[in-house]
């Protein structure tokens, strides 16, 4: 397995610009990162960049709080696949998770996976919020509401991902579905350390670093 092929090539930032974005899809392509991950509001602009290159358009879902209405993710997901999207990464109503609401949770990422029309959800669980019994559970509703996979992070909560959190997810899900590391994952040994723990995917911003 070759490490730029499973790296999401992101920029999330709030300020980031229209040059920066098409940037990103530039570095994607010569290094042949799986996806480029942005905001939604930049998914055309990926999805034109990216045409007949091979890497996939990736937008973020509900990002970065979660919180938002599940009729809010699914309108926003739905969009995101008009918009040419490949691949969608939603955040989970953490809030609800740790009140011990599933219903809620997994009619949440139900709701968006059946929105994605066979597309490829990532379910993101913010790790950082969450006990290791939280962590379980979140991963046994993403799996139980047909996500393609589970991620550790958003990378603007107060920690990203560890080796210890992807050894604990992979343990939960199996090879049901994939494991996506995400936050603070910035050297070549750092995205080694996470697939060696049994991440499938890599989302980091400083994927060009990581290649060299």
């Amino acid at each position: 397995m070759k490490l730029n092929n499973i790296i999401d090539h992101t920029l999330l930032r709030a300020d980031a610009t229209k040059e920066e974005i098409v940037c990103l899809c530039e570095e994607a392509k010569e290094h042949r990162f799986a996806s480029v991950c942005t905001n939604s509001s930049f998914t055309s602009l990926v999805h034109e960049k990216l045409s007949d290159s091979g890497v996939l358009t990736c937008t973020v879902v509900g990002f970065p709080l979660g919180a938002m209405s599940t009729s809010a993710k699914a309108f926003e997901t739905k969009q995101a696949i008009a918009d040419g999207a490949d691949e969608i990464d939603m955040v989970i109503h953490i809030g609800a998770l740790k009140s011990g609401d599933y219903d809620y949770v997994l009619n949440d990422i139900k709701t968006v996976v059946d929105s994605a029309e066979g597309k490829l959800v990532k379910v993101i669980i913010e790790t950082c919020m969450l006990d290791d019994n939280q962590k379980i559970k979140a991963c046994e509703l993403a799996v139980q509401a047909g996500a393609g996979y589970v991620k550790t992070s958003t990378g603007f909560g107060s920690g990203g991902a560890t080796v210890r959190d992807i050894e604990l997810m992979r343990k939960t899900v199996g090879e049901s579905i994939g494991v996506k590391a995400s936050g603070g994952v910035k050297t070549k040994e750092d995205a080694l350390d996470m697939t060696n723990a049994g991440a499938s995917r890599i989302g980091s911003s400083k994927g060009t670093e990581i290649c060299k």
